[in-house]
């Protein structure tokens, strides 16, 4: 199953981790990416602490965890290739429902756009069901 039709039809938690320039990690929950007509991946980032580590880090971590029994999912390793800070574009990916002075008491956004490298399944390092193409 490609990436793009698994994160459409799978419902669960998704977490991002990254770390900066020295190691210092962190980890997320984040809304599911959007899947680009490249099979690059876009998340839609505030300017917090996993967004700072992205400056000086391009290297992160994606877990999808399905909300179904047991322990199935997918982990995908990334490299961020570039951020768009366009507000129309950002504002038409935007998934949440935010009143504009909400959306602007949060802070920034930023488009953060990344290269999937490795595709594996939740548990183990066999290879995926779950393909780019």
């Amino acid at each position: 199953m490609k990436v793009k039709d698994y994160l459409e039809e799978k419902r669960g938690i998704s977490i991002l981790s990254t770390a900066d320039r020295d190691g210092k990690l962190t980890t997320a929950i984040y809304s599911k990416p959007h899947v680009m007509p490249d099979n690059s991946l876009a998340f839609i980032m505030r300017e917090r602490l996993t967004y700072h580590n992205l400056q000086s880090n391009p290297h992160a971590a994606y877990m999808f965890i399905e909300a179904d029994a047991g322990y199935q999912g997918i982990r995908l390793f990334l490299k961020k290739l570039r951020e768009d800070d366009d507000p129309e574009v950002i504002a038409k990916m935007t998934r949440r429902n935010l009143t504009p002075e909400q959306d602007k008491q949060k802070g920034p956004k930023h488009l953060v756009i990344f290269h999937i490298d490795m595709i594996l399944p939740l548990i183990g390092d066999g290879e995926s069901t779950v393909t780019l193409a």
